[in-house]
């Protein structure tokens, strides 16, 4: 068992000073992993402070410098690669090959390309648009960012977050979810051990209510940055805006996957079960609702139903394992809920919609769920369920597709199938969210950014777009004539 501290604060590991213990469990089997202290509010104080207090260190070394140390930072994780993937299973409960196959190749990828944009932070050419100065545009880092990150990917969010601020010259004060603290930690120590200097990076484990609270209600904090559900997402920027604070949110969504009659379905109905089933469906880009062309409504259905037969639970360490547990038993019985209630509503569950019997029944494991039948303005095709459970409805027309793909608050990710290059075309254009897919649903590159429409928040994750939240834009204009008098001048002065 994990018995040091899950706080990093200042290059030091500790416990938090709140008082209130907690435990970080292995939700699959319910083994206990690490005891600690939460953050308190004096904890955050004291990460704000460290990272506040290397702030001009950090934003002054070049651009080369601060690629270097995060090139040695990929080269720590690298080499401690299985080491994470175990630790980021077992917080998870996911299975090891999403770990090991997605979640640390992923953050590593993220790392490195990180190390590349950091020499990369451009503005627009000089140049003399009133031709007495010439204006430049400056990239310059913020100060002290507040990043609050989820439990579904602890690593790959933790990533996210402090990747791009690091890079842009930023230090970080990170609330990972006390669910899953343990490799964020481990990050923050992999960062140190390749020379970024005390304090650039800095953990606080502690509850929204407190340390979150406490994180974005900071006056020393600059920005924030939460990933999370839209309903506390408002939140912190209801507080954030009270304070004049810039504020990143990436939120919840419901992604649709539509399903043109052209589709190829065998790469539909694959497509469809993986991209539902992908970290037990606590993905914000899961595929959550398929739309499908009524001409082959019906042999979807069969096949997807088909495939989640085949899709194998079991224990998270066991590389034959596919889908391994939720977070948490509290999690797990809320998507038992939302299916049951479902099914109360009229909906037809056509495979799973239940706990599973055995020792897995023991952990907080739920069965691969297909339903169909239900309304579109219920709960279960509207709300988002962070469980693995896809629900298939039938359109006619293609306006019907787009129109029903649209008709949800949220706009994080959707997918579009079809072997019609207009189509295709459409689909993408008009579909509101910040990532479609054609012919795919969930790959994700370092090179690209994410993020959201509507309810599903705003700003960038990775790529070069994620530098717009993490810099301010300054513009340096230097007069270039050295003649006394300027034009502008007889708004003031009578020509003399």
């Amino acid at each position: 068992m994990e018995t040091s501290g899950q706080q990093f604060i200042a290059g030091k590991r500790r416990s938090g000073t709140s008082g209130e213990r907690y435990e970080v469990t292995n939700p699959a089997t319910g083994e206990v992993l690490a005891t600690d202290t939460l953050a308190g509010p004096e904890d955050v104080d004291e990460a704000v402070a460290a990272a506040r207090a290397v702030f001009a260190e950090w934003s002054r070394t070049t651009p080369a410098e601060r690629s270097e140390a995060m090139l040695r930072w990929a080269d720590q994780l690298e080499a401690r690669a299985e080491e994470f993937a175990r630790a980021e299973s077992r917080i998870g409960g996911k299975p090891i090959r999403l770990a090991s196959g997605f979640d640390i190749p992923g953050s590593i990828d993220n790392v490195r390309f990180f190390a590349g944009a950091a020499r990369h932070l451009e503005g627009r050419a000089s140049a003399e648009y009133s031709g007495e100065h010439t204006s430049t545009i400056r990239r310059e880092p913020i100060g002290v960012i507040g990043s609050i990150a989820p439990w579904n990917y602890p690593l790959q969010m933790a990533a996210w977050k402090v990747l791009p601020a690091v890079a842009a010259g930023n230090t970080v004060v990170l609330k990972p979810s006390e669910l899953t603290p343990l490799t964020s930690v481990m990050f923050a120590e992999a960062a140190q051990e390749a020379g970024i200097p005390d304090g650039v990076v800095n953990i606080v484990t502690g509850s929204g209510p407190v340390a979150g609270q406490a994180l974005v209600t900071h006056p020393d904090i600059a920005m924030v940055s939460f990933t999370g559900s839209t309903a506390v997402g408002r939140q912190v920027a209801a507080q954030a805006a009270g304070l004049a604070k810039r504020v990143h949110l990436e939120l919840g969504g419901k992604a649709p996957f539509v399903v043109f009659d052209d589709a190829d379905l065998e790469a539909t109905a694959r497509g469809a079960v993986a991209g539902a089933l992908i970290n037990a469906g606590q993905d914000c880009t899961a595929a959550t609702r398929a739309y499908v062309q009524r001409p082959v409504y019906e042999a979807f259905v069969a096949r997807v139903a088909e495939l989640m037969d085949g899709v194998r639970l079991g224990p998270v360490d066991d590389p034959a394992t596919d889908m391994g547990s939720l977070i948490s038993l509290r999690q797990r019985d809320k998507v038992a809920a939302m299916v049951e209630n479902a099914r109360e509503a009229g909906a037809t569950i056509v495979r799973g919609g239940r706990i599973p019997d055995g020792p897995l029944g023991r952990g907080a494991y739920y069965e691969p769920t297909l339903i169909t039948d239900a309304a579109q303005d219920s709960a279960i095709v509207q709300q988002e369920i962070f469980g693995p459970v896809l629900v298939c409805l039938p359109f006619d027309s293609d306006d019907d597709a787009l129109r029903l793909a649209n008709d949800t608050p949220y706009g994080l990710a959707a997918s579009a199938w079809t072997s019609n290059v207009f189509r295709a075309g459409r689909a993408s254009r008009e579909i509101q969210a910040g990532c479609v897919w054609i012919n795919d649903h969930i790959p994700i590159i370092s090179e690209m950014p994410h993020g959201g429409y509507k309810a599903s928040g705003f700003g960038k994750d990775m790529s070069v777009y994620s530098f717009d939240e993490y810099t301010n834009v300054k513009h340096v204009m230097s007069e270039n004539t050295g003649v006394p008098h300027k034009s502008w001048h007889d708004t003031v002065f009578t020509s003399r």
